[in-house]
């Protein structure tokens, strides 16, 4: 599998021209495989919950996936401490990025 580009700074994936919070880097890789499991299980359980048309299984299921990606640094307080803005979910061609991108 392709892994996706990383600017340069390592702060963000750009998946269809869209940046995304990467995983902190500080992570051991123990715990980030722990994480990224309980992300994918917290997945299937939403999806679960949907075919089931269970509302309250899908809402506890949404809340582990936000926990997981809280705890893997992809959403919640940036993992970054130069008080550099956060550009999660901006179009790459509207952030300071645009240059790299561009360029590539």
């Amino acid at each position: 599998m392709t892994q996706p580009p990383r600017t340069p700074d390592g702060r963000y994936i750009v998946v269809d021209g869209v940046l995304w919070r990467a995983t902190r880097p500080d992570l051991p890789e123990r715990e980030r495989e722990t994480l990224v499991h309980a992300l994918m299980d917290a997945r299937r359980a939403v999806g679960a919950g949907k075919r089931a048309g269970d509302d309250a299984a899908v809402a506890t299921a949404r809340k582990a996936v936000d926990a997981a990606k809280v705890s893997l640094g992809e959403r919640g307080p940036v993992w970054w401490n130069d008080d550099a803005p956060d550009y999660n979910r901006h179009k790459v061609e509207n952030t300071p990025y645009a240059g790299w991108w561009a360029g590539r």
